[in-house]
């Protein structure tokens, strides 16, 4: 299988070295033998036809250097002459998230779309801003269109519900989206300390962004709610319709009262027809969505299984590499490339 990886972040190069070194695992396993045949970011592109070996993709990945810094790699605005022009079966579209336009992201996935290769991408913004029309574009073209990295770190909520719940119809959605925000409050909840000096520890640990806005302020997970309401609830949502709202005002002594009460405050992410809401909600310890640091969890209500929760971690390159990893070991058993 040819892959096109775009993107050389922390992302694109934690999944490249999980492709090193899962290499025998994957042919011995699952008959897998992925090469990556280009990595492209916007400084440039490196091209090896005959797929790039894994010793020296480590040793590039590892060195932290943009693509236009790499040995034999063309400099230069070429992302989408990349996409179109190298043969390959699959672009993983790795770049950072934009939730107001999805771009750079969503030419990207658009262009690999039209160029007739299928699609893994972990970007929720491309998902966000047009996943009925990415999604209508894939069943045009012929191609596949995979996407579980984009919600949920390492947890495979998508394909659960989509293959092995297949005969369930999904009711309600809801779940711990965002681990910056459950680290936070699990924090406040521990230390008993102020909201603003457990975001300036998070942010310390690299866990936080310098603008958290994203996490705290909610979007973050309406973001993710909004790609699990279109792929699971049939709803052609767009992020304007959640209703919004973080938790810069939770205070330690709200957390202790919830606490004392046998209940844990969380910022879920909660969906069904007629309602997209994200707010701080009481959640009753030792219930799923209680889950403390940085996990996440999400709680599917069906018509026939009645409730599935799932558990596990986030974020990290890791952790998303391991969807990432599903979505293309998927991909070959289904195309048998």
């Amino acid at each position: 299988m040819r892959l096109i990886l775009v993107g050389f972040g922390n992302l694109g190069r934690g999944l490249g070295i999980t492709l090193a070194e899962k290499q025998e695992f994957l042919k011995k396993r699952q008959g897998l033998v992925p090469k990556v045949v280009a990595i492209v970011d916007e400084t440039g592109a490196l091209v090896n036809d005959d797929g790039i070996p894994s010793a020296k993709f480590v040793a590039m990945a590892r060195s932290g250097k943009k693509v236009e810094k790499l040995a034999g790699a063309k400099k230069g605005e070429i992302v989408h002459d990349t996409i179109e022009k190298v043969a390959a079966d699959v672009v993983l579209e790795l770049t950072p998230t934009n939730i107001k336009t999805g771009e750079p992201g969503l030419g990207h996935i658009k262009t690999a779309m039209k160029s007739n290769k299928h699609v893994i991408t972990s970007n929720k913004g491309p998902l966000v801003v047009a996943f009925k029309e990415l999604d209508a574009l894939a069943k045009s073209q012929g191609v596949e269109f995979r996407y579980s990295a984009s919600v949920g770190g390492a947890i495979p909520v998508i394909e659960l519900a989509r293959k092995l719940l297949a005969g369930n119809e999904v009711q309600e959605i809801k779940g711990v989206l965002n681990g910056t925000t459950n680290y936070i409050l699990t924090r406040m909840g521990e230390e008993g300390a102020p909201f603003d000096m457990v975001l300036k520890e998070a942010q310390e640990l690299g866990m936080a962004e310098k603008d958290p806005s994203l996490d705290i302020d909610g979007f973050d997970t309406a973001a993710k709610l909004v790609i699990l309401t279109n792929s699971l609830l049939a709803i052609n949502a767009k992020l304007k319709d959640v209703k919004i709202a973080g938790i810069r005002k939770i205070t330690p002594e709200a957390i202790k009262l919830a606490r004392d009460a046998g209940q844990a405050i969380k910022l879920v992410g909660a969906a069904k027809k007629g309602m997209l809401e994200v707010s701080p909600k009481m959640v009753p310890l030792g219930q799923p969505l209680a889950v403390s640091g940085s996990l996440n969890a999400v709680t599917l209500k069906l018509d026939l299984a009645r409730e599935i929760s799932i558990t596990g971690f986030g974020a990290g390159p890791k952790e998303t590499s391991s969807s990432l990893l599903g979505d293309l070991i998927d991909l070959h058993r289904t195309l048998g490339c």
